[in-house]
């Protein structure tokens, strides 16, 4: 990209989204899917699965109230 040009941004990514709101739903939406970890399956594929998914969304959120504690957060504008 050339100095002088100006990124592009969709009207979409301009909008302030409701953060508190994505943090709630991210930890409900990791409790639902650990309640799958005691289904009725057999082998522990399913259950790797369903753990490396709660672990990575959780990490997600981690990440994210890090970086936004530390002050390092996206070029909104």
């Amino acid at each position: 990209m050339a100095a002088d040009q100006d990124p592009v941004y969709a009207p979409d990514q301009l909008k302030p989204g409701n953060r508190k709101r994505g943090r709630k739903a991210a930890i409900v939406c990791a409790v639902i899917l650990l309640m799958f970890f005691w289904g009725n399956h057999e082998g522990n594929t399913e259950n790797v699965w369903i753990i490396l998914f709660v672990v990575g969304l959780i990490g997600a959120l981690i990440v994210d109230s890090v970086l936004r504690r530390n002050g390092l957060r996206p070029d909104d504008h």
